[in-house]
């Protein structure tokens, strides 16, 4: 079975180079998979990385579009790609050597749409307690962490919701990526946040809608590098005010813009019933919160003022 493996990338060529590495420590056949590099705009020396990397991986291409947003690097890839199962990848990520073989395992099974695997963090400095707290065992066995795209879902095969399936290891048939309408943006420059979307998400939803398979398996798994300016309160709360974002758009295309004045109210509500029962949420705890509502209702503020972010919010698709 021939696989596809995309990677899109900008300006991270060093991570990149280890991605690329451990793709050429795969048990599965070198002859049954390509990889397409997708450079969304780099001005380091991420080309010429790709070029060292063509003698160990043969089947291996180069594509430039320096149009912002990781669904413009998606999509080209998607067009670019040989096969009709397409393995997307970040860049920082470390492959298993058993990745590509166990993914074509699942994959082998028609009623499989969407294959995922651990998201192991490999982090640059050991990370606070607070963030091992947050990585520690739910009540089911699972290790969930979004916003560092992390999870552990254990070591046996089985059926889970698509939501599960991070963008940083997520293949899929091509078929059901185009009847979904695709990705939708995400990622975008700071200078064009407003037009972040939700992303994987939405093609994530789509399956979930139309009661498709997605498939976990433990060794179509990857480590994910969590550097260490992700290790802080800072960067969640950022990271809180971006999900805020996505999640604004999400409300808007669904025609279901909400009135930001009764979120707030219902949050000061929230807040009340925690101070009469003594529920106080730590500071770093309102701090996310915090950050997650101000990006929910800017977003939600620039998408009633703002006609051409309201157009390009509910456009179609954005293949």
């Amino acid at each position: 079975m021939i696989l596809s493996v995309i990677i899109p990338t900008r300006n991270r060529a060093s991570y990149l180079q280890q991605a690329l590495a451990s793709i050429t420590k795969q048990s599965y056949p070198m002859d049954f998979f390509e990889v397409i590099v997708i450079d969304n705009g780099s001005t380091d020396n991420t080309r010429q990385v790709v070029e060292s990397f063509q003698h160990q991986l043969r089947n291996i291409r180069y594509f430039y579009d320096s149009t912002p947003g990781l669904h413009v690097g998606r999509h080209l890839g998607m067009k670019m790609a040989k096969s009709d199962i397409l393995v997307y990848a970040d860049d920082d990520i470390e492959a298993f050597p058993t990745w590509l073989e166990a993914i074509a395992e699942s994959i082998k099974n028609q009623d499989v749409v969407l294959v995922g695997g651990k998201n192991l963090p490999k982090f640059e400095r050991d990370p606070p307690a607070w963030i091992m707290k947050m990585w520690r065992k739910n009540k089911d066995g699972n290790r969930v962490l979004s916003y560092l795209s992390i999870l552990d879902l254990g070591d046996q095969i089985k059926e889970i919701h698509p939501y599960y399936v991070f963008g940083c290891n997520f293949s899929i048939r091509k078929d059901i990526l185009l009847n979904s309408g695709g990705f939708h943006p995400d990622s975008m420059p700071q200078e064009l946040i407003k037009y972040r979307g939700d992303g994987e998400t939405h093609v994530s939803a789509f399956i979930k809608r139309k009661r498709l398979k997605t498939l976990y398996h433990p060794r179509a798994s990857v480590f994910h590098m969590v550097p260490q300016n992700r290790l802080t309160e800072t960067y969640f709360c950022k990271r809180a005010y971006l999900q805020g974002i996505s999640d604004s758009y999400t409300q808007v295309r669904n025609k279901d813009m909400i009135d930001h004045s009764a979120i707030m109210r219902t949050f000061e509500y929230l807040r009340l019933l925690q101070k009469k029962f003594g529920l106080y949420a730590s500071p770093r705890k309102r701090c996310i919160e915090s950050h997650y509502f101000q990006g929910f209702i800017m977003h939600q503020n620039l998408s009633a003022e703002d006609k051409n972010l309201y157009e390009w919010i509910i456009r179609p698709n954005y293949l």
